[in-house]
């Protein structure tokens, strides 16, 4: 315990190179902000590992408890830029193509990981990596103008990308994930509302803070079990019925000997709203 106690530390001024990072005054809710307007925000060698190392290290947080992921000035992320990722991955060799490929996908695997719940906020263009990005997020809220894409075949790839053939049935359904991973075509916000894919959609204006109002409300809940969830729900994908009901029963008893338990029966009892701690 003390080890893990010394690798603590706080986020707040994280050094961001290839994208925004802003902690609310609260210390608790931090936004990254994909900051390239002028292309709609496309992902570079760069960003990507700036991402995977960040929501990878997340898990050393001692103030941020919630994340929210979107992009500046009306577009999501338009996925890996044309000029800065695809033109040279076409003269790469295959064993620097599986780093590259590796190393996307250990963004996907860092964001699924991190104990933070991630809540994507998207509008506008979010296609190709950007669409993972936002598939691998925990919730995800949408305005009726976002398009997502999977569209990868459209450059003649397949459709197995960061994790997609796995992580989008399981949100959407198999019929509807083979439509856009075969196709390619754009899925309209009003089809992700329907599908599951967006939990939720919201004028433009009120995106940000509507994003905002649901992570500053799960970082003010018990994050501790919410990060313990988020354990369970990548965990269970491989586990039989059995394994699953054994597992969250032990997850369940770890939970009830913290102290934000006890706290929430005694603000129940005296009729208050509970102040979680995460501990």
């Amino acid at each position: 315990m003390s080890e893990m106690k010394t690798k603590l530390r706080p986020f707040k001024d994280y050094p961001a190179k290839h994208f925004r990072w802003q902690v609310d005054a609260s210390g608790r809710v931090a936004t990254i902000t994909l900051n390239r307007p002028d292309k709609k925000n496309p992902l570079t060698f760069e960003s990507y590992e700036e991402l995977r190392d960040l929501f990878t290290s997340l898990k050393y947080a001692s103030d941020v408890r919630a994340i929210v992921l979107t992009g500046a000035e009306g577009n999501f992320c338009s996925g890996g830029d044309v000029f800065e990722i695809i033109e040279p991955l076409t003269r790469m060799a295959m064993p620097d193509l599986l780093a590259f490929t590796r190393m996307t996908g250990e963004v996907v695997r860092a964001m699924r990981k991190c104990p933070q719940i991630i809540v994507a906020a998207i509008d506008g263009i979010c296609a190709g990596a950007g669409a993972m990005l936002a598939l691998a997020s925990d919730l995800r809220l949408a305005t009726p103008q976002a398009k997502t894409a999977f569209l990868f075949t459209r450059v003649g790839l397949a459709g197995a990308d960061m994790g997609a053939c796995g992580l989008l049935p399981r949100v959407i359904g198999q019929g509807h994930a083979a439509d856009l991973l075969y196709t390619g075509r754009a899925m309209s916000a009003d089809e992700g509302f329907a599908w599951g894919f967006h939990n939720r959609l919201v004028p433009a204006a009120e995106l940000a803070g509507a994003a905002h109002d649901m992570a500053r409300s799960l970082a003010d809940g018990p994050w501790f079990a919410h990060g313990v969830t988020k354990t369970m729900f990548n965990q269970e994908w491989a586990m039989g019925v059995d394994e699953m009901i054994e597992s969250e029963a032990q997850a369940q008893a770890i939970c009830m000997v913290t102290g934000d338990f006890r706290r929430a029966f005694e603000a129940f009892a005296a009729k208050q709203k509970p102040a979680f701690e995460g501990n």
